[in-house]
């Protein structure tokens, strides 16, 4: 470790004095020739600017297009359009992910997605948060990057099921003067402005929610500013972005298809429960070329606050949590005729820390004393994240391409607790102790492009490696051994097409996988852990875009899998076969687009999701649902568009998030019909 270290130093001291080549390096401004589809870039993709000119594996990209047309309310509205991805809502900004993957929570959640904002993670390795879509600026993106399935080989740690990265359009994109304002009939009302000269521009986010449900208001703000500027011959991009979210919060409804009674939906069980969050962060990045050498450096920084009421939890305690970093990302990219190498580094250090308190007494029974009143968890952590890695790609042979790809990574935690160590009721606290995890990440990818007339096809073999959040390492129950958990562990293997027909009228991406995972760390519906479970995972997913006619376009997306426990826990009724529960095996998504005049726009849309088992011994269910959706725009003139949102057209009880725990039950019920009426302005 001390050697890699070292190592690292010595490499982002060279990187430092050579110059720098964004790590997003022009994923706004350069772009690689698109395919007929406006939702998809369905060919190649510039992950977080990658200058290759293709990658194995499966990628996605939701357009500026695809974001103004959806005008979400919520990030989950627009990653829920691309294939493999189940974002589920809680209460107001509340969510859980699911990429390839069950939709997870706890630590599993936390680390198992590597969310980044201009090619910048949005968190510190150790310090994930399984809310953490709400912290970038996405509503002023110009894109947003999905890569589904293991991406740790570049990109590190938590890129474990996948990684989403939201990126902020360049000054050159912006208009001197933009606003977007929306309010709809369950009392939610939005606005973005844009100010923008010739090289930089700030914009603000600003969103005042009601709430549908009884004491759920939200109340959040974003900015974000942006500038570029040189300095001597080296290129740089400043940028800054904070966001402020206050929210009063509902908790589960409880009862067999409590989401069915509107008026039972509408009750908050828990008025008590709020969550109040700040984030920041910023980054410059530097760039220069020197013939066919690339070189890059991106400085940051980061920072978070929260506060919240843990109402999903019988004890109902309340946490206080932080985290603080700096750090910096490098790499060095060298284009030749039949080859690319691209090398980089990575140095991360960060502090959190957390506090949990029990306000009010709370057993399940006369004398029940696992859940004491007062200081439950009191502790700081120190962190220091390392990696290299180097990615090599090569013709082998006219229009076959093979990118072979590896990081080592280091990872140091340093743990005090300030609450007395020891067991106190269900709580487990550790003693002062540090700890060290190892990563190894290794990728093989092959490209044919034109395999089968305009139809790419590619195999990927790709490792997902994650080190254990702090939660994990320190936030212990009583019948945990500290110690005990592991790196979690992915392997996959991937096989898919990408291309066109019929004259380019028909745009398409399918991809098939199967993925292993080993220990998997999660806590089971009676609140325990498990720190080695395994899991399986196989797939197949499309996404196409097909021009009926002219004005007439259809595009969406379905995605099969089987998501299964490759272990047995009796104790709860985990059995090796067994689904893993909220995995839905089917998700679809379906939208036409019909360009009525020149002005007029109008499109449908329609989002499935399929049954899924709501507990671990696969004994209780929820059935899945259909949304459907209208939208329609017109261009009033070249300045400015009024359009109307349709949601949920046809006013389904549903259940956002269905789970079954502590015996009972529960659901976080899906919003009523609503419409939503907006303007979209230009100068």
């Amino acid at each position: 470790m001390r050697i890699l270290t070292s190592v690292l130093l010595g490499y982002s001291a060279i990187s430092l004095a050579l110059g720098a080549n964004a790590q997003e390096q022009g994923a706004a401004n350069e772009r690689q020739t698109k395919s007929r589809s406006d939702d998809f870039l369905m060919s190649t993709i510039f992950v977080l600017g990658d200058r290759t000119t293709a990658e194995p594996g499966s990628n996605s990209v939701v357009t500026a297009e695809t974001i103004a047309k959806i005008s979400a309310d919520h990030p989950a509205e627009l990653l829920n359009v691309v294939p493999g991805v189940n974002i589920q809502l809680n209460s107001g900004q509340e969510h859980l992910v699911s990429v390839r993957s069950p939709v997870l929570s706890g630590g599993a959640g936390q680390g198992s997605f590597l969310i980044l904002q201009n090619g910048v993670p949005t968190r510190s390795p150790a310090f994930g948060n399984v809310n953490m879509l709400f912290e970038p600026h996405y509503e002023v993106a110009d894109v947003v990057e999905v890569v589904r399935g293991p991406a740790s080989a570049k990109y590190g740690s938590n890129a474990v099921h996948g990684l989403i990265n939201f990126i902020q359009p360049d000054a050159s994109d912006v208009s001197v003067f933009e606003l977007n304002a929306s309010a709809s009939t369950l009392g939610r009302s939005k606005s973005d402005i844009l100010a923008s000269s010739d090289t930089g521009y700030v914009a603000v986010s600003l969103m005042d929610d009601q709430g549908w449900r009884n004491d759920t208001s939200v109340g959040q703000q974003k900015v974000t500013a942006r500038q570029a500027f040189s300095l001597g011959q080296w290129d740089a991009t400043a940028w800054a972005s904070y966001t402020n979210l206050n929210q009063e919060t509902a908790g589960y409804i409880g009862g067999y298809k409590a989401y069915r009674d509107r008026d039972q939906a509408e009750q908050n069980e828990n008025p008590e429960a709020f969550r109040d969050a700040k984030f920041a962060m910023g980054a410059i990045r530097f760039e220069r070329t020197f013939d066919e050498v690339q070189f890059s450096v991106t400085p940051y920084a980061r920072w978070q606050k929260m506060e919240f009421r843990q109402h999903f939890l019988p004890y109902k305690g309340y946490e206080e949590n932080d985290s603080s970093a700096i750090g910096v990302m490098s790499d060095v990219s060298i284009e030749r005729e039949r080859s690319n190498w691209r090398f980089g580094g990575m140095l991360d250090f960060a502090s959190g820390s957390l506090l949990e308190t029990q306000p009010e007494p709370f057993g399940f029974f006369p004398g029940d004393s696992r859940f004491p009143v007062g200081v439950h968890y009191d502790y700081t952590v120190d962190t220091f994240a390392a990696a290299l890695w180097g990615e090599y790609g090569r013709e082998l042979f006219p229009d076959v391409m093979m990118v072979a790809g590896l990081r080592v990574e280091t990872h140091d935690y340093d743990y005090t607790t300030r609450a007395p160590a020891g067991i106190r009721g269900r709580f487990n606290i550790p003693d002062d102790r540090s700890d060290t995890f190892d990563l190894v990440t290794p990728k093989l990818g092959f490209i044919w492009d034109d395999a089968i007339g305009e139809v790419d096809l590619y195999l990927n073999f790709a490792r997902g490696q994650r080190a254990p959040q702090a939660s994990d390492l320190y936030r212990l129950q009583s019948q945990q051994v500290v110690g005990q958990v592991k790196s979690e562990t992915l392997d996959s293997v991937e096989f898919g097409g990408r291309g066109s027909a019929f004259s380019g009228r028909l745009s398409f991406d399918v991809a098939a996988y199967a993925m292993t995972k080993e220990n998997f760390f999660f806590r089971d519906a009676d609140g325990l852990n498990v720190p080695n479970g395994e899991t399986d995972h196989i797939g197949v997913e499309l996404m196409a875009d097909y021009a009926l006619t002219e004005r007439v376009s259809l595009s969406g997306n379905v995605s099969w899998s089987e998501q299964t426990y490759a272990f047995d826990r009796p104790s709860n009724g985990i059995v090796e076969g067994n689904r893993i529960d909220t995995a839905p095996e089917w998700l679809a998504d379906l939208s036409v687009s019909w360009q009525a005049t020149d002005k007029l726009e109008l499109d449908a849309r329609a989002e499935f999701v399929g049954e899924y088992f709501t507990d671990e011994a696969a004994s209780n269910t929820y059935n899945g649902h259909t949304l459907f959706s209208l939208r329609g725009a017109y261009s009033v003139s070249e300045q400015l568009e009024a359009f109307v949102l349709i949601k949920n057209l046809f006013d389904l009880k549903y259940a956002d998030r269905a789970d079954f725990a502590f015996g009972n039950a529960r659901y976080f019920p899906g919003e009523p019909m609503n419409a939503t009426f907006g303007i979209r302005s230009r100068w």
